[in-house]
Formats: C-alpha cells, sequence, structure tokens
C-alpha cells in the first residue's frame, strides 16, 4: 500500500479563479485531517504583506533581489490577464484549513535555498531566462489563453527543453522535497492514532504528476 492512498494532490495554476474555487470545495466537502501547501514559512509569512519591493529596493538584496522581483513581476502580470492575484489559491487553502480546525503544514523547500540554485544556473540557462523575462513588462494581449490549464502544462514541457537545470532545481528537486514532507505527515498523523489520515495537497499544476508517482512509489512503513 503506497502513501498516496492518503494523500490527495490538487494541482492548481497560481492564478487560476477556478483553481481556488476547486481547492475550497475540495478541502470543505472532503474534510480532512491534514491540509499541506506548496508554500515555506519566509513566504507564508509574506502573503499577508500587500506591499512589493520596488525594482530599486530590491537591487539592494543584490542579486536574489533581482531574481525574486523578476520572479514576482511575472506572477503579478498572469494575475492580470486571470483576473486573480498570485497565490490566492494558498490563502484559500489556508483559511479552509482554519475554518475546519486541522493541522496546516508548509511542504516546500526554502525560497532562500531556491534561489541559490537559481542564481547558480548555467550561464546560457541565465542569459535566456533574461532575455525572456524582457516580455514581462510588455503587455498581455486580451484572449491570449484559451485554455489555461491546458497552456499551462505546454508551458511547462516548453520549459523543461528550454532549461533543462532549472527545471530540475525547480520542479525535480522541490517535487521530492514535498514528497518527503508529505510522507512525514501521514507518519506523524498514524502515529497520533488515525489509522487511515487523509490530507489535502494544494500544489502548482507542474508539481502534481512528480509528487503523485513518488508517493506512489513508496510503501507505508
Amino acid at each position: 500500500m503506497s502513501y498516496l492512498r492518503y494523500v490527495r494532490l490538487i494541482g492548481t495554476m497560481h492564478v487560476s479563479p477556478q483553481s481556488r474555487e476547486e481547492v475550497i470545495r475540495t478541502i470543505l466537502s472532503e474534510r480532512p485531517h491534514a491540509v499541506a501547501v506548496e508554500l515555506d514559512r519566509a513566504r507564508f509569512l509574506a502573503m499577508g504583506e500587500e506591499r512589493r519591493l520596488s525594482l530599486e529596493e530590491s537591487l539592494r538584496f543584490g542579486r536574489r533581489g533581482l531574481v525574486n522581483y523578476v520572479l514576482a513581476k511575472v506572477e503579478e502580470k498572469l494575475g492580470e490577464e486571470f483576473g486573480m492575484k498570485p497565490g490566492e489559491e494558498m490563502k484559500a487553502a489556508i483559511s479552509a484549513a482554519q475554518l475546519l480546525g486541522v493541522p496546516l503544514y508548509l511542504i516546500d523547500e526554502d525560497i532562500g535555498v531556491v534561489l541559490s540554485k537559481i542564481l547558480a544556473a548555467p550561464g546560457r540557462e541565465k542569459l535566456l531566462m533574461a532575455l525572456e523575462a524582457l516580455s514581462v513588462f510588455l503587455p498581455v494581449k486580451s484572449g491570449q489563453f484559451s485554455d489555461p490549464m491546458e497552456d499551462y502544462r505546454v508551458m511547462m514541457l516548453q520549459f523543461k527543453r528550454r532549461y533543462p537545470y532549472l527545471y530540475r532545481v525547480l520542479v525535480e528537486e522541490r517535487n521530492e522535497i514535498m514528497a518527503r514532507n508529505l510522507i512525514s505527515i501521514v507518519d506523524e498523523l498514524r502515529r497520533r492514532g488515525i489509522r487511515k489520515p487523509r490530507v489535502i495537497a494544494v500544489v502548482g499544476l507542474g508539481h502534481r504528476p512528480g509528487i503523485e508517482h513518488i508517493l506512489n512509489n513508496v510503501k507505508l512503513r
């Protein structure tokens, strides 16, 4: 019996209103023993801060600050296109867990470690990422995304081909970390006397298949 039996993963687009609604509906209807989200402590605390650093302020933190600024702008631009602030589905999961009174777990890798890995990317991938990042600051044509979920899957495949190193550290390695944390959550719930724990994990759409594969191949201890 694998750990996947006790964990249900909701794969979301971080800027999709449909994802937020699915998260709320699923958690409240299934009433799990625990909820897990694709966040680390730093990002969890930052979600309560409405103000983002300006480019000038970000540059004071060096290359890490610049990378963080560009990533934030990417999410902001997509949020404008889909009519939703980035991270709303994570906030919905947190609120639903609080409403049910069940534990909330942060299962993602520390953002500082993630940024260090990004900065260690090969020169070719850094240059390509810098060039493509320029398009983030250009207007996005309305109606460009006919099927957001399908477009997201295509974007992930393209990202894997163009950025093999970044795909490994941003997707595959984080899949392993989040799966390992979910295994620990199930084990903890069972130690507390819950024979058949139910855990709902809210993660990005691109992470769901990899995490499910890992959980399905680890036998229950």
